[in-house]
């Protein structure tokens, strides 16, 4: 039906535009976060592409989802506004005729939610927190940012370095602060740089400077002034991410029925059900009475929107502290906000009724 393709297309160019703003939004904001966490020195500038993509997949669902709710508010919600319902009604279709397109508008993307959900979400956090365990295994002298005191893990070594070189291979003016034998060291260099010695162990060695050594509560001190000196970095093996249940796939989940991980799993499928929900409830709700406002009916969708997502925290919530069994807590929120759908379509087509007398 040439109708039906129109409204597709409409929906389809809606919903591109309102995802491609919510990106937008979703990624600037994660690129300034990753972006002070690099210049802190808590992951290295070249992870942080890496990083957001993970990110930006792990939200993927949650955008998609809004995105179709959100263009087919705006869609009906043009066609109250410029009389093309009027057309619909007075041909003798109902609004709930309205269904079948936008189900098949969303067929494709829903199928996309689902699989984002349950295996691409779940991989993408793993490999974040996998990505951000193997840097901070890593603590090499090009990992320090220039101007920022950097504190080594065991708190007995801070680091400061004024500038470094293009390809990070070479820092200039180093102030190490270090805590050893109950000795305070202070050592101060012109240049410095890391090496890896024949067995493996890593040092950075410091070249031109000078080091201060004095005992706490005492008056000797030493100085020593030299033209090469190494630093032994301790490395940290990597003892692998921490197995939260966010980091587990679907199947491990399904396997280990415990309350944290049934929580888990509420939540990836109340994601593709909830948007089977709100995109129902975009057809009643897309309904604007021009002496009312062009924003009331997008206001009340939005607050809606709110509670649907809060209601779905909050049972995640009681399942995981087995306050709540997992199949009530999958099903009850998902019933309760079908249950507003006969009431608001009857609500609409009442309106629309009077409206047409």
């Amino acid at each position: 039906m040439i109708f039906h393709r129109a409204v597709r297309r409409e929906l389809t160019h809606s919903a591109a535009g309102v995802f491609v703003a919510l990106f937008a939004i979703m990624a600037t904001t994660q690129l300034i976060r990753l972006l002070a966490e690099a210049a802190a020195g808590k992951v290295s500038p070249g992870a942080v592409v890496a990083l957001l993509g993970f990110t930006a997949l792990n939200y993927l669902p949650i955008l998609l989802s809004l995105a179709m709710f959100v263009a087919i508010l705006l869609t009906l919600s043009r066609c109250y506004r410029d009389s093309e319902m009027v057309v619909w009604f007075s041909s003798g279709l109902s609004l709930t005729a309205w269904v079948r397109p936008v189900l098949v508008f969303a067929a494709p993307l829903l199928f996309a939610i689902a699989v984002l959900s349950f295996f691409l979400s779940p991989w993408a956090l793993s490999q974040s927190a996998e990505f951000r365990q193997k840097l901070s295994a890593r603590a090499d002298v090009s990992q320090v940012s220039p101007g920022a005191f950097q504190e080594a893990r065991n708190a007995e070594r801070v680091i400061f370095v004024e500038a470094v070189a293009d390809d990070a291979s070479l820092v200039r003016n180093v102030f190490v602060s270090s805590l050893q034998n109950q000795r305070l060291g202070v050592t101060m260099a012109a240049t410095g740089r890391q090496e890896t010695a024949a067995n493996g162990d890593r040092f950075m060695v410091l070249e031109n400077g000078r080091r201060y050594e004095v005992e706490p509560g005492t008056a000797e001190f030493r100085i020593l002034e030299f033209d090469r000196y190494a630093l032994r970095i301790e490395t940290r093996e990597a003892q692998g991410i921490e197995r939260t249940p966010r980091y587990l796939s679907t199947r491990d989940l399904i396997r280990n029925p415990q309350p944290d991980n049934q929580a888990e799993l509420l939540w990836r499928i109340g994601i593709p059900l909830s948007t089977v929900v709100l995109i129902l409830l975009a057809i009643p709700l897309s309904f604007v009475n021009p002496r009312v406002g062009r924003s009331a009916n997008l206001f009340l969708a939005l607050c809606l929107y709110m509670i649907y997502s809060n209601l779905l925290s909050i049972s995640q919530a009681w399942v995981a502290q087995g306050k709540l069994s997992f199949v009530l807590g999958t099903l009850s929120v998902h019933l309760l906000m079908l249950a507003l759908l006969p009431i608001l379509f009857y609500r609409r087509i009442a309106v629309t009724s009077i409206l047409r007398r």
